[in-house]
């Protein structure tokens, strides 16, 4: 068994027993990995609750024995406090999101370091003040899709991809030019598009990615983020 110093974002955690957790946290160094924390969920002990929230970027030192399905934490400390996410209901909810796609996205010892470099810069613009949050969750996507090894061309591929809705190129054109000035403007892209076709954009990422991640479930945060691409 070895100690290994490593960053990690948080993605989700499961209660376990009368008083510990067992939290999922994707590693820079490691990949994704589950660690059983006791004694956390005790009055004494609530705000050591406050590090395993998801999306919670940490500095971890951890226990790493190959094979085991479960590990433990030798030390953990905040990496990044969040100034504006927790506060606000916008930001807040394209994080739930966020964490929805990766969780939904990233296996079990899954290991890509640039992919963890890229969230930790996206969620540091996400809480930047500056950052245009309409078009935040689609860029997320797109973004996300290159580290995941599915990302098309261009915005013709994509729809080429979605071979089980028919469509005309005609009906889709909006569509299209906008996922191209997302493409080649990533977060920067200050576009104005009506939010009928951000909308539409959001439900065919979606279909994209259940495509690709051979999943049927549910996308339980849309809800909401819809609300927010109005």
């Amino acid at each position: 068994m070895k100690l290994i110093k490593t960053k990690g974002l948080v993605l989700s955690f499961l209660k376990y027993r009368e008083t510990s957790i067992i939290v999922r946290i994707f590693t820079r160094e490691l990949g994704l990995k589950s660690y059983i924390v006791n004694g956390v969920r005790t009055k004494g002990a609530k705000s050591k609750m406050a590090f395993y929230q998801p999306l919670t970027l940490l500095d971890l030192i951890v226990y790493d024995k190959e094979g085991a399905g479960l590990n433990r934490i030798s030390e953990v400390k905040l990496s990044k406090a969040y100034e504006r996410i927790p506060f606000d209901f916008q930001r807040s909810s394209i994080a739930m999101f966020m964490g929805e796609v990766l969780g939904k996205s990233i296996y079990e010892s899954y290991h890509n370091e640039s992919f963890y470099d890229f969230l930790e810069y996206a969620l540091g613009l996400l809480d930047e003040e500056s950052v245009i949050l309409v078009h935040y969750p689609l860029v997320f996507l797109w973004e996300s899709s290159k580290y995941l090894g599915f990302a098309p061309n261009n915005a013709n591929s994509f729809f080429e991809e979605l071979t089980d809705e028919a469509y005309h190129p005609a009906e889709v054109k909006e569509e299209m030019d906008y996922l191209d000035g997302l493409i080649g403007e990533s977060f920067a892209c200050t576009h104005k598009v009506h939010a009928i076709f951000r909308k539409k954009l959001l439900d065919h990422f979606l279909m994209f990615y259940s495509k690709h991640l051979e999943s049927q479930n549910e996308w339980k945060s849309v809800k909401v983020l819809r609300q927010l691409l109005e």
